[in-house]
């Protein structure tokens, strides 16, 4: 039986990867435009935003195992 400390936990830990996972691709977004020369502020902001769009998408689908809406 799983306690209400234990799945909390697992949620948490769920919810730390999801955003990890998020953020990497954020940056990796932005570091590309960079090392291509782009070095404009706004520029590189709006690349972060678009770096997070592909990670929520996944974690919108409905089937998605590891951080879908619907993951048990």
């Amino acid at each position: 039986m799983v306690t209400k400390k234990v799945a909390a936990k697992t949620v948490k830990e769920q919810a730390l990867a999801a955003g990890a996972s998020y953020l990497r691709a954020a940056l990796a977004a932005v570091l590309a435009m960079y090392m291509a020369g782009i070095t404009d502020p706004k520029v590189l902001a709006n690349a972060f935003v678009a770096g997070l769009v592909g990670p929520l998408v996944k974690a919108l689908q409905p089937n998605e195992k590891e951080f879908g809406v619907k993951n048990k």
